[in-house]
């Protein structure tokens, strides 16, 4: 039997899961993505705290109009300059179990111009 689209993703999820880990000196970059918005958080794995956090729904990004993958871009940015005064640099970054293109790549290369390193 066929698996679902959702129950694929979460076999994949997994499997990176047991790869990527965010630890204090290197926290997670996690994304999930919906069919309207994106959402992305800064975890540590050790402590199970997220010390940062942004969404498409901010009402920052949300009142700025563009396509999908330009709001994402626009979240990543947001993701990054937050991290940056909390001190964060280097991340590791967990795709979620999404393809590595469209709104999940946006995502990351703004976070990349937003000054983290992955």
């Amino acid at each position: 039997m066929a698996l679902s689209k959702k129950d694929r993703r979460l076999r994949i999820r997994r499997r990176i899961r047991k790869i990527v880990n965010g630890t204090s000196s290197q926290p997670r970059l996690t994304v999930f993505r919906s069919n309207k918005e994106i959402y992305a958080q800064i975890i540590n794995d050790e402590t199970s705290s997220t010390i940062v956090s942004a969404s498409s729904i901010q009402k920052e990004i949300k009142s700025s109009k563009g396509t999908k993958i330009e709001i994402a871009t626009l979240v990543g940015k947001s993701l990054a300059e937050k991290a940056v005064k909390a001190g964060i640099q280097n991340i590791s970054f967990d795709r979620g179990g999404y393809l590595y293109h469209g709104r999940v790549k946006a995502l990351a290369d703004g976070a990349r111009e937003g000054g983290l390193k992955f």
